[in-house]
């Protein structure tokens, strides 16, 4: 097995040209003729993954969140992504990243998210060319009010604790959401009709909403963790004896005191 299979997989899913302008998905270390015996999927490409690779035999990590996002001026120990680089290249491990690739495409983050939630007519938010976008909108399975929608969202992605805006009058049937930071699509949730919009990453000023539109802040870990699964069933789906692996090692750096 090379580099390049494990490749071929992920982008087969979620195709390397999708992604924005601003990401850098995509092999970040190794070769595609790399040699690959074992995959190893995280969440976040860090010190302690790589370091579990080694240890379960794994010479590729596959995360969603990049290792390298933006340029690196010094590669030092002391730096968490220097840390990891230097591991990674030490140790021979190829590091692959499906950022917003793996965002763009239904059978990824955002629609994870409404999966969970047993949302109906799921659509696109943002869409682009093709079946590809941010986001995506559906209508919830029965019309809740805005403590039971909070609740029922609290339930299914097992949250003690989430940031809401003032609730909205009248009942709430149609949810948009995009998983990790999206705060700049409420403008297009609003449009689309919804009533609620989940993410994370949600700024202050914009819990000022309009009316009509209540926004809940679910977390950037909480809203996105679920693509490790989608991840490793991809790879294990296309190669189904292959060694591959979920980190067990994976935890939200946010704490709630």
């Amino acid at each position: 097995m090379k580099v390049s299979d494990i490749i071929s997989a992920i982008e087969e899913f979620a195709p390397l040209r999708i992604q924005e302008k601003w990401d850098n998905s995509g092999l970040l270390i190794g070769t595609p003729e790399d040699e690959v015996h074992g995959v190893l999927v995280g969440f976040d490409c860090t010190p302690e993954l790589i370091d579990e690779a080694v240890s379960v035999g794994a010479d590729m990590v596959v995360t969603h969140h990049p290792l390298i996002f933006r340029g690196l001026k010094r590669i030092r120990k002391d730096d968490p992504v220097g840390l990891a680089v230097i591991k990674a290249v030490s140790a021979g491990v190829a590091v692959y990243a499906a950022h917003t690739t793996a965002d763009k495409v239904m059978e990824g983050v955002s629609g994870a998210m409404a999966r969970k939630l047993g949302l109906k007519n799921v659509e696109i938010l943002v869409p682009e060319d093709g079946d590809t976008g941010l986001g995506v909108i559906g209508d919830l399975p029965s019309p809740m009010s805005a403590e039971e929608a909070v609740a029922f969202v609290k339930k299914a992605f097992s949250l003690k604790v989430a940031r809401v805006s003032r609730p909205i009058d009248g009942k709430i049937s149609r949810i948009a959401m995009c998983g990790g930071s999206g705060a700049d699509m409420i403008s297009d949730a609003l449009a689309a009709g919804a009533q609620m919009y989940l993410s994370g990453d949600i700024s202050y000023h914009n819990f000022f909403t309009p009316d009509g539109l209540m926004i809940m802040d679910i977390g950037h870990f909480e809203s996105e963790i679920d693509i490790t699964g989608i991840l490793f069933s991809v790879i294990r789906k296309k190669f189904p004896n292959f060694a591959v692996r979920v980190s067990e090692r994976m935890e939200n750096p946010v704490r709630y005191c």
